[in-house]
């Protein structure tokens, strides 16, 4: 039977932990809803009364299920002591530079800390270089390029650029001083999984799993459009080198961000804040943009100066 095939394929390589080749990857980001083909197999398979298939089905289904939960690293130090700090965070995918304007409607708004921006073209560099934006982010990192490979880090705080992360977009990546502590910052956006571009996702998610990996023990943050969803394993990897998705923390796990035309309900959830021991996210919300077919993410986070 068609649909339960296609769920046993993604959900054993779920299982296997490996995301498999197209259109593996492309499927797993909507992991969730495959429990629809799973039920329905099963309905046909009732009606047929095809007891092996029933019983497929509800294996197909219950699998299904199993996976959905939200995905947890290992566990890692806690932070002591009372926050430093505390940082405002926003994450948004512009989408060629489309929602300039209403990036700019948000951040005027609610006034993050940090901004990390993908898609950032000509003229959203050119909107970011306006003198009310310059006054209120003395500090900031803006690479050009293409409307899709344009990325910004806007900061409040003094910011020390450092060397970018390789790859076909644009992944700055910058020091924020906040109350005298460093904070890593970096962008995410890796290419998608698109059919013939798979081994290229997995490359460069390993490239920021690398980084996280090799981090020292300065708060770092990783924030943008990964791409990927807790379902991909390329993307646990990430979170297995002990770095937080803020939205899980906070209860808002698998809340879908893209695309932004069904999300929510439907989608994925592939925009995330990642960040270290030191950094203890409180809230999270998803914000509407015009223009764009991503949600943005905004995050509220308390910084320690240390953890065990």
């Amino acid at each position: 039977m068609p649909p339960l095939a296609v769920v046993t394929l993604v959900v054993g390589c779920r299982a296997a932990d490996t995301d498999g080749v197209t259109p593996v990857p492309q499927l797993l980001a909507f992991l969730p809803w495959l429990l629809v083909p799973a039920l329905l197999g099963l309905v046909l398979a009732v009606a047929a009364r095809w007891a092996a298939g029933c019983v497929w089905a509800l294996v197909a289904a219950a699998a299904t299920g199993w996976f959905t939960q939200p995905y947890d690293g290992p566990a890692g130090p806690e932070p002591y002591g009372r926050p430093v700090a505390t940082l405002r965070v926003l994450t948004a995918n512009l989408e060629y530079g489309g929602a300039t304007d209403g990036l700019l409607t948000v951040v005027r708004r609610e006034k993050p800390d940090l901004v990390a921006v993908q898609e950032c073209d000509a003229r959203c560099a050119t909107a970011l270089d306006a003198p009310a934006v310059r006054r209120a982010y003395p500090y900031r990192n803006i690479v050009t390029g293409s409307p899709a490979e344009g990325s910004a880090i806007l900061s409040t705080h003094p910011l020390r650029d450092e060397r970018p992360l390789p790859g076909t977009l644009s992944m700055p990546r910058s020091v924020a001083t906040v109350n005298g502590l460093p904070v890593r910052v970096q962008v995410a956006h890796p290419m998608p999984p698109m059919p013939g571009e798979v081994d290229l996702w997995r490359t460069e998610l390993g490239r920021l799993r690398d980084f996280a990996a090799g981090r020292d023990d300065r708060a770092t943050l990783i924030a943008g459009d990964f791409n990927a969803t807790q379902d991909h394993a390329a993307f646990r990897d990430l979170l297995d080198t002990g770095l937080r998705d803020s939205a899980r923390a906070t209860g808002a796990a698998r809340t879908p961000t893209w695309p932004s035309l069904t999300a929510p309900p439907l989608g994925a959830q592939i925009d995330h804040v990642l960040v270290s021991e030191t950094l203890r996210p409180r809230a999270t919300r998803f914000l509407d943009l015009d223009h764009t077919d991503h949600r943005a993410l905004l995050v509220d986070l308390d910084l320690y100066a240390a953890a065990r």
